[in-house]
């Protein structure tokens, strides 16, 4: 389809229309030109305005057509035509001017604006999620070891026998919610339970346990199975204390791992991930700051109460209130993502590969599938040692801090600033996280945290096993190896922690990307839910081994020193193979972004005014593309 317009010139125009082809044209110059060819004056000034109209309104269907007929024309706009007869445009009464380049999109601190409505309402929630895991995390352990009855020696077993088989039956509930429920009901149906639960600890259970403990019933047992079975009675016998504690602990791996990161997946690209997956812990660490403060401040208000005031119970109704609100905040950003970036069509989305066509599997066939993929079992490894290792340094450390602060407050209050100030250095491992990720890539991100562990962990057990020689040095700087040890401690688990909040935990998310939706989502619960406490019961596991073997926490340090260096060389050499297998995988979806980009980028088209001589003797003008332009004769000069 042509549009034409025909300016009704006789014979005499040829020439001039010939002599200006390569030049601009002007309807009005050449009005001007065969203005007395007319019969009359006042005829040919009506003609002329009636031709201008004309031609003015035929410009306008001219441009609309040939953007109309580009290939992929809906997305071709006015600032990619660029129309060289300047008052042929302005005939046109064109709305934006011919050639204006669109404005570049806006941006703050670097970031384009669009991209933050993703990226801030995710920060917030992350840092929620981590502000109360911070006080569950630091109370859950006050709570089950001054518990009557109890001690430190309950943790190995709430962890192997009771922690393993809470998390295992989730994933199996979880497993059938996923195939029933919308992901956004899905995500409240897990969150909310944990919200009740809390609350109602605090508010209802705490203060009935001298009537909901089986007290002499677990004092019978005790004193009928002797007290090589005090770990397991005193489950029994602080059951809500212990439930506390597994609910706690499920908050860290159901709630951050699965909710959270199978959320932030659902709506990143790899990219995007790359990107902004590490400084989404940056307002998450200022929370760990704060919820620092927050233990420290009610572990001090116990001490200052008088005599016969349950203070303990206080701090849970003031701590537990605001893991609730929190709780609160959360579902909310969550219901305003889903409502306003979920189903916002200008943003990018994370897309998995394409699930290929499989029949149904039933748990044992989906955990058969899943074992026997290399990259999974590579992932579950990774998890599984950081699990492992963690565990070994932490119990040793933990009863070395026991020792040096025997009383409950000073052991909290410590534990509230190791808190705070893992936050300080897991932020600024976040904005470091950043460039390494950059500059060095998935596979240096992923190697540095068991490489951290390594070091650290060679300075801690190497100054708990031959402390004693530096007696005399330690003492000249006001300090006992004890002392040392803690703070030595400390910082292993400061850094360590770091690593994983700023490096390991986004390359472990990141590596979920390229997979498929069915891998992704039960590979996710698989490894997320299941391997992360069983690396935690794994090293509860190898400490009752060991301290059945030696007879003390103690003798048993060396041992757990080479155990240590095993798993730590195991996670490095499985870092290394998912790097081979994750670098390519990024990169092909990578190339599939770009090529997708490049199909859809629009294409730039140059118009040109020519002109020619239809059939009748009339001059007629039309837009071509330039390339057309150049190949069109233009129309003979006159005599």
């Amino acid at each position: 389809m042509e549009a034409v317009a025909s300016i009704g010139l006789t014979a005499p125009a040829a020439g001039l229309a010939a002599a200006s082809c390569k030049k601009r044209v002007t309807l009005s110059s050449t009005s001007a030109h065969f203005a007395p060819i007319a019969s009359s004056a006042k005829a040919s000034s009506r003609r002329h305005a009636q031709e201008r109209a004309l031609s003015a309104s035929s410009l306008k269907a001219d441009v609309a057509p040939l953007v109309a007929e580009t290939p992929r024309r809906k997305h071709l706009t006015r600032r990619s035509i660029s129309v060289r007869a300047n008052a042929a445009a302005a005939a046109a009464d064109s709305s934006e001017p011919a050639g204006a380049v669109a404005k570049a999109p806006a941006k703050f601190l670097g970031v384009e604006v669009i991209t933050l409505k993703k990226i801030v309402p995710l920060g917030i929630i992350f840092f929620c999620i981590l502000f109360n895991y911070t006080i569950l995390r630091d109370t859950k352990d006050v709570l089950v070891v001054t518990a009557p009855g109890s001690g430190a020696e309950i943790i190995p077993f709430l962890k192997t026998w009771v922690n393993l088989p809470m998390a295992i039956g989730f994933m199996l509930l979880y497993g059938q919610l996923a195939n029933v429920l919308s992901k956004q009901a899905l995500f409240y149906t897990c969150i909310i339970p944990f919200l009740a639960f809390f609350g109602s600890f605090a508010f209802v259970i705490y203060p009935l346990r001298h009537v909901l403990h089986p007290t002499a019933f677990a004092e019978h047992l005790l004193s009928v199975m002797g007290p090589r079975f005090m770990g397991p009675i005193s489950i029994l016998r602080n059951w809500s204390f212990c439930l506390f504690y597994v609910m706690a602990e499920l908050w860290g791996s159901v709630v951050v791992s699965v909710l959270f990161w199978g959320f932030a997946n659902q709506i990143c690209t790899v990219d995007e991930a790359k990107q902004f997956y590490p400084l989404f812990g940056l307002g998450a660490n200022v929370a760990l700051i704060f919820s620092g403060r927050t233990v420290k401040y009610f572990s001090e208000l116990r001490g200052q109460l008088p005599p016969g005031v349950d203070g303990w119970g206080m701090s849970l109704q003031g701590m537990m209130s605001i893991v609730v609100a929190f709780g609160l905040v959360i579902c909310g950003v969550y219901w305003w993502v889903d409502r306003n970036v979920v189903n916002d069509p200008s943003l990018p989305k994370g897309a998995g590969k394409k699930k290929k066509s499989k029949p149904k599997m039933s748990m044992g066939e989906s955990l058969k599938f899943l074992l026997s993929s290399r990259y999974v079992r590579d992932l579950a490894t990774l998890v599984v040692a950081y699990g492992i290792s963690i565990n070994l340094v932490e119990v040793t450390w933990k009863s070395k801090i026991k020792a040096q602060f025997p009383n409950p407050n000073d052991y909290s209050a410590f534990m509230g600033d190791f808190s705070s100030m893992t936050g300080i250095v897991t932020f600024a491992m976040m904005l470091l996280s950043r460039v390494i990720f950059r500059k060095y890539g998935w596979g240096t991100a992923a190697l540095i945290t068991p490489t951290v562990l390594l070091l650290t962990g060679i300075a801690f057990f190497g100054l708990v096993l031959c402390g004693g020689p530096l007696t005399p040095a330690l003492a000249s700087i006001g300090m006992t190896p004890l002392l040392a040890a803690v703070y030595v401690g400390a910082a292993q688990n400061i850094f360590s922690k770091s690593a994983k909040y700023s490096l390991f935990d986004p390359c472990k998310e990141m590596a979920y990307i390229p997979l498929d939706e069915e891998t992704k989502v039960k590979g996710k619960a698989a490894i997320d839910v299941v391997c992360n406490p069983l690396g935690k019961s794994g090293g509860a596991l190898i400490q009752q081994f060991l301290i059945f073997a030696f007879g003390s926490l103690a003798n048993s340090t060396p041992y757990l020193g080479v155990i240590l260096l095993g798993i730590v060389v195991a996670w490095l050499a499985a870092a290394r193979s998912l790097d081979a297998q994750f670098t390519p995988l990024a990169a092909e979806e990578l190339q599939e972004k770009k090529a997708e980009a490049e199909e859809n980028k629009p294409e730039e088209v140059e118009l040109k005014f020519v002109s020619s001589i239809n059939d009748k003797g009339f001059i007629e003008g039309k837009y071509v593309p330039v390339s057309e332009a150049d190949n069109t004769n233009p129309p003979p000069a006159a005599a």
